[in-house]
This record gives C-alpha cells, sequence and structure tokens, in this order.
C-alpha cells in the first residue's frame, strides 16, 4: 500500500452553502468515475479528503486535484484493509467492478471477488470507522449501490448480489448507528457514464448477440423514462447532499438516481 498527501490546502465551502471544513473523508474507487467525483465534491465543500484506489497513480491524480491524501490499496486482500486507517467523519464505499457472464459459466473466483470487494470491504472500512464517528457523534456512510441493489439483470449474479449485500449491510449501519448521530444510506444510479459502463457495452453484446450500437438504447436505457446516462457528478452532488444537517434524518434510505427505471 502506497501513501500520498497534500496538506498545504486551504478549505472553502461551495457555493452551494454546504460546509463541511473539519470534516475529513474516505473515498474507495476515488481515482476514476463516481469515486473521483465524490472526492472532488466533498474537497469542494471543506472536506479533507484521502482517496484510496487500486490504481495509485490514479489515486495520486485525484488527490493532487483536490489537495488531499492517496492510497493505493488492494480493497479484496483483508490484510490491506486492516492496515487502512480509517478515521473519517464520511466514508464513501464506492470501489467495485464488474463481471458479465451466464451463470452456469460464471467463475466463482469472480463471484467471490465482487462479494470482497463490495460487501466485505465495506463491513471492514464501516467497522473500523464507527468508534472514531461515536465519539464525536457525527458520521456519514454513503454506500454508492445500484438500480441492481434493488432489481436484477441477466449474466450479472455476481454484481448483483454483491450490491444486494451492500443494500442490507447499509440498512443495518442506519439502525444501529442513527441514535448515534450517524447515517448509512445507499445510493443507486443506473447507468453512469464512466469507464466501467464503457466497458460493460461490449460484454453485454456478446452475451446477448447483439451489436455493440444496440447495448445503450435496448438494454441499458430500456426501462428509463429519461433515455440517457446518469453523470457521475449528478451521484456526487447527491452525495455531499448527505452530508448535510438538512440531510440528518435521511437513514437507511436506497436514493435512485435512475430515470424512473426502478420505478417499474
Amino acid at each position: 500500500m502506497t501513501e500520498y498527501g497534500n496538506t498545504n490546502v486551504v478549505r472553502r465551502p461551495a457555493a452551494d452553502g454546504v460546509e463541511l471544513i473539519g470534516r475529513t473523508a474516505v473515498v474507495t474507487g476515488g481515482g476514476s468515475g463516481i469515486g473521483r467525483a465524490c472526492a472532488v465534491r466533498l474537497a469542494q465543500a471543506g472536506a479533507a479528503v484521502t482517496v484510496i484506489d487500486l490504481d495509485g497513480e490514479a489515486a495520486l491524480a485525484t488527490a493532487a486535484t483536490i489537495g488531499g491524501f492517496a492510497r493505493a490499496a488492494d480493497l479484496t486482500d483483508p490484510r490491506t484493509l486492516d492496515e487502512i486507517d480509517v478515521t473519517g467523519d464520511i466514508v464513501v464505499n464506492n470501489a467495485g467492478f464488474q463481471y458479465i457472464a451466464p451463470l452456469e459459466t460464471f467463475p466463482p473466483e469472480k463471484f467471490a471477488a465482487l462479494l470482497r470487494l463490495m460487501v466485505e470491504a465495506p463491513f471492514r472500512l464501516i467497522q473500523r470507522s464507527l468508534p472514531g464517528m461515536y465519539a464525536s457523534g457525527y458520521g456519514r456512510i454513503i454506500n454508492i449501490s445500484s438500480a441492481h441493489g434493488l432489481r436484477a439483470s441477466p449474466f450479472k449474479s455476481g454484481y448483483v448480489a454483491a450490491k444486494h449485500g451492500l443494500e442490507g449491510l447499509s440498512k443495518v449501519v442506519a439502525l444501529e448507528g442513527g441514535a448515534k448521530g450517524i447515517t448509512s444510506n445507499c445510493i443507486n444510479p443506473a447507468y453512469v457514464r464512466t469507464a466501467l459502463v464503457e466497458k460493460q457495452i461490449a460484454a453485454q453484446a456478446k452475451s446477448r448477440g447483439i451489436p455493440e450500437s444496440e447495448v445503450v438504447d435496448k438494454v441499458m436505457l430500456a426501462d428509463s423514462a429519461v433515455k440517457r446516462l446518469v453523470e457521475a457528478e449528478e451521484v456526487a452532488e447527491l452525495a455531499v447532499y448527505l452530508c448535510s444537517p438538512e440531510a440528518a434524518l435521511i437513514n437507511g434510505a436506497s436514493l435512485c438516481i435512475d430515470g424512473g427505471w426502478t420505478a417499474h
């Protein structure tokens, strides 16, 4: 695990009034996509952010942009998780990956890795962060789930199982921590315009036997009333709001940004 840092930063509240000056945040998978957008937005609100990513260079690039800290870490390795100092007021569990295959050929090692990264790693990070949050009387656990945390799709047994597990974990944390000033919520976006989704297009085309050009309209946006991909910044904006005093009673929720997909 590699650590980088930059403390020569003046924190300023965002123009919209969400002020997190004096707060510290940990964002997993913060080197790109949703995680990077969340790290940037939290920093804009004044939080000191630690970015954790398997790709150390990507983590460092994000941290350099926001004046934060970066750690290169494989969150599927329990020993690595035990080495991470989780003392943040805010934990954003975002790290994840996708693997697409029919159930009968889905590699068991991929299934296990998905559960380790998207259920066990959040559990361990939350477990280690809670004592400090309880002591201060403030904590925000933000779990980047998915519409697939509430619904299922073919060929995604590992991802769907992991996101459903994350939903359950989030609700337990909400019940245990609510009286102590801690909230735990899931954000459930549909397909977000990220490199992860771009990679899925080819995999979905292969699994379904359709051209790549048809995947977005006929698969990804088929059940959405709003026919466009979600932007990572839209997810980050909700994440920051959940850290505000106005969101103190939002706890144990699954908040959809899906264009109406889960309204079916």
